[in-house]
């Protein structure tokens, strides 16, 4: 493991690593849950849950075993959330295409992902864009996911008339969040190894006793709830190889649609992915000086492979995670950590009732079916406490640069706000290009950030939102 993956080079070691691993996919755990409740019955898309849980297990272990082996990042990969909501939502439900077909779509991006990989095409997109927008992205994406965080908590609600608002800090998983959020604190205050971890067992641990979840005969009604230990892994069967190509080959009412279907999916696991790698990257230290990811290539192939096996096994775009950050904020530092986190989701398979136990939701709308309300009480507090952490690299923004400065503002508003890492790095391009163009200082942006730019303006301009 020395040898491999290069420990001492990298300041860390074994025990480290697993620490790292473990934390990662207990933050990430929420997605085997999350992702066959989407696209099951229940919303625009009728596949079956049990199946989705196991291809969703096994394509991102493959994909994240790929990102240590070729790449050697810490960096875990997973269906993406917003990429399955549009699969669900948008293409199945809105647009109302057959989920074999969205399966199909998610293939070819992925397909074209990989192919695009060898020639570095993506690697270049990340080489020409300014370090400042590099370090904005990451500041972006540390608001996001901090948002995220207190939805989860309950301490973010939707208002009607002013978007958001404070919801109630009295709530049980409110108050399970909040005392994750102080105890995970005060352990990173003090400097203890493992902080995240640890919060997070001790905040499941705490949340077994509201409302006697720690009873195996615990009702729905409980915020943490001890189900049990092993149970049988489902059957894959119903959705294995089930994608549908020959649409997407054959002339009809269906041929346009659907290819603008696959140049969304793209179009946001492109930049999803982009955006999650200088974020963690930069968070981890392994940006260069002039702001380079090395060996983005081959973690872009990383992917690219998990997107095309999850769609023949049955599940929508894998693309590398976010909460990454929190194994890199514990120390991990190479491959050896996404071992741990692949080894992880495999066993998530025999283990179900355990990971749900930590990484499930609350469903605290249960008579607004079907759309419910879940809250994710412990794994809440890790994700604002890493957002938190992600804001450190925007103090080296060039904020007197004005064209860097106000770009880099857009980004990293717009990410929260529009709920996309995409759409800030989108409105990060047009307004650097555009500013430095008008400015008469043109010839300082480089031609693959004009035209991103152009592409962006006419994607909003003709691709409905």
């Amino acid at each position: 493991m020395e040898n491999f993956f290069k420990l001492k080079e990298h300041n860390t070691n074994l025990r480290t690593e697993v620490i790292a691993g473990i934390t990662t996919f207990l933050t990430m755990s929420y997605i085997i849950f999350v992702q066959p409740a989407i696209l099951s019955n229940s919303f625009g898309s009728d596949m079956d849950f049990g199946s989705v849980f196991l291809a969703t297990c096994i394509a991102a272990a493959l994909a994240t075993f790929v990102m240590a082996i070729l790449a050697n990042y810490p960096i875990a990969l997973a269906p993406g959330m917003g990429q399955n909501v549009y699969f669900s939502f948008i293409v199945c439900g809105t647009m109302g295409y057959l989920w074999q077909e969205a399966l199909g779509a998610v293939f070819i991006a992925g397909a074209a992902f990989l192919f695009l990989s060898f020639f570095k095409v993506r690697e270049k997109v990340i080489d020409a864009i300014p370090l400042s927008l590099k370090l904005a992205i990451a500041g972006g994406i540390g608001l996001l996911i901090a948002m995220v965080g207190l939805q989860y908590a309950g301490l973010i609600v939707n208002n009607d008339a002013v978007l958001v608002q404070l919801g109630s800090p009295t709530t049980p998983w409110a108050v399970l969040s909040i005392i994750g959020l102080v105890i995970t604190g005060a352990l990173i205050a003090r400097k203890v190894r493992g902080a995240i971890l640890i919060g997070m067992v001790a905040t499941a641990v705490i949340g077994l006793f509201f409302n006697g979840g720690i009873h195996p005969d615990a009702g729905s009604d409980t915020l943490v709830r001890y189900t049990g230990v092993i149970a049988p892994p489902p059957s894959m069967q119903p959705t294995l190889f089930k994608l549908n190509l020959g649409s997407f080959f054959t002339m009809s009412d269906k041929f346009w649609p659907l290819w603008e279907v696959v140049f969304i999916f793209f179009f946001m696991d492109l930049f999803d992915t982009i955006g999650t790698l200088l974020g963690v990257g930069s968070a981890a230290g392994m940006l260069t000086e002039d702001g380079k990811l090395p060996r983005a290539g081959r973690a872009l192939i990383s992917d690219a492979v998990g997107t095309v096996a999850g769609a023949a096994m049955g599940t929508s775009t894998v693309t590398s995670y976010i909460e990454s950050s929190t194994g890199v904020a514990e120390g991990g530092r190479t491959g050896l950590t996404n071992i741990v986190i692949g080894i992880l989701f495999l066993l998530a398979i025999f283990f179900k009732p355990i990971v749900e136990m930590v990484g499930g939701g609350y469903n605290i709308n249960p008579d607004t079916e079907p759309i419910p309300h879940f809250v994710y009480p412990v794994i809440a507090a890790p994700l604002v406490i890493v957002g938190s952490m992600m804001m450190k690299g925007l103090k080296k923004v060039d904020w007197d640069d004005h064209a860097l400065a106000i770009s880099a503002f857009i980004t990293v508003i717009m990410m929260p706000l529009t709920f996309s890492i995409a759409t800030g790095i989108s409105f990060g391009f047009i307004a650097y290009a555009a500013i430095k163009l008008l400015s008469g200082k043109g010839h300082e942006v480089h031609w693959l950030i004009y035209l991103l730019a152009v592409i962006f303006i006419l994607r909003y301009a003709f691709i409905p939102v």
